[in-house]
């Protein structure tokens, strides 16, 4: 059974998302730790990149943050080398299409497989452009998982056929960001890909309380929380674990 098949068995998946680096890679280090006690199944990490056109302003500050901490790629990779004897909860990097071709993507994938990096989202690589790090991904054992949106259209037929890991539904037009009300087009789209395909379907971007959570999973297969946990690491920086672990505790106990 593969890290992404052990993420989706036992129920619905709650996979929270934090920017590395933000405020420190040693508060990254003890998040991750604790995010997994709390009950994380999957845990998506930030590669801070100085344009992340998919963020909203909460993850774009928490990008700035970062970089001025000095975070680089080879120092995230230290990072989850010390962190994995103690945590084996799965991970996927968040990235964009320039800092993988800078570090050059197969020395990337392989120090993802390394370090026990089960996948990569790349939002700003659509999925007709998916060969330019496929390959590499599937030499070192890598799932690169595609996103789909509510405009996707036919393209969410053609993508379930061929996703691998599992499917990153966007519940909403935009950047990522906490939102009051989530449309539900996106149970629509979730339909049409379980037509095709019983790949698991995780849905992201506004969502931040337990009741969305919940909501969310009656038609999915896990939720992914990312503007909500960062807004607690900006408030209490240092102090954030706690505080984090708890929310995520939260949102694992709405899901279940």
């Amino acid at each position: 059974m593969t890290d992404l098949e052990r993420t989706f068995k036992n129920g619905k998946a709650f996979i929270p998302f934090i920017t590395a680096g933000d405020p420190s890679l040693e508060i990254t280090e003890r998040l991750i730790i604790e995010m997994a006690e709390a009950g994380a199944d999957l845990i998506e990490l930030g590669i801070p990149f100085s344009d992340p056109v998919a963020e909203g302003s909460v993850i774009q500050q928490a990008n700035i943050r970062a970089l001025s901490s000095g975070t680089t790629t080879d120092k995230i990779f230290e990072m989850l080398r010390r962190v994995r004897p103690a945590c084996d909860v799965p991970i996927a990097f968040m990235t964009y299409a320039n800092p993988v071709f800078s570090y050059g993507p197969e020395k990337f994938m392989k120090n993802c497989s390394e370090t026990g990096v089960c996948a990569v989202i790349v939002p700003d690589v659509p999925y007709e452009e998916r060969d330019e790090f496929l390959p590499y991904c599937r030499k070192y054992g890598v799932e690169l998982i595609h996103m789909i949106s509510p405009t996707s259209n036919e393209r969410i037929r053609m993508i379930a056929r061929d996703a691998g890991g599992f499917l990153y539904c966007v519940s909403s037009l935009g950047v990522t960001g906490i939102r009051e009300r989530i449309g539900d087009d996106v149970i629509e789209m979730i339909k049409l890909v379980k037509e095709i395909s019983d790949i698991p379907c995780a849905v992201g971007f506004g969502i931040s309380d337990p009741e969305q959570a919940k909501h969310f999973c009656k038609v999915s297969d896990g939720v992914i929380v990312g503007s909500a946990i960062v807004k607690i690491v900006e408030q209490y920086r240092e102090n954030c674990v706690p505080y984090v672990k708890e929310y995520v505790m939260k949102m694992k106990q709405a899901i279940l």
